[in-house]
């Protein structure tokens, strides 16, 4: 019982490794929890929300759009430069619209995702193992 769990622990480790280097995983990563961040400082009474009008939604709209913005690109790896950008622009909005975007640490993580996101590339394979065939 105890080593089919450990098989299926390694298993599911290494399909997780797997996937998480075949995506700009930590970037994502990054933005989603600036996202949440600058949403957690932004909340408040749904009465007081839309009394307020545009100025309270503004930080629901700004951090939500983070969160997409870093979850997209780890489904969809290819669009991870436009989403990245888009990202690090809110993630500056924030600072206006949203208590200095989230007291500044939720603007710091949506920047540093969104640039971790648009300057991922998949790896590359090695000169040798193309051009000679054997490493």
């Amino acid at each position: 019982m105890l080593t089919r769990t450990r098989s299926a622990v390694g298993a599911g480790w290494r399909w997780f490794t797997a996937f998480r280097r075949t995506r700009p995983f930590w970037g994502g990563l990054w933005l989603v929890l600036g996202g949440w961040t600058v949403l957690k400082f932004s909340l408040g009474a749904i009465q007081l929300v839309t009394a307020v009008g545009f100025n309270a939604v503004a930080g629901y709209l700004v951090g939500g759009g983070m969160m997409l913005c870093g979850l997209i690109p780890i489904a969809a790896p290819r669009q991870r430069v436009t989403f990245g950008l888009i990202g690090t622009v809110l993630a500056v909005v924030s600072l206006v619209v949203s208590n200095l975007g989230g007291f500044l640490l939720g603007m710091l993580l949506g920047v540093l995702g969104g640039a971790m996101t648009a300057g991922w590339g998949p790896r590359r394979a090695r000169a040798r193992a193309v051009a000679g065939g054997v490493e």
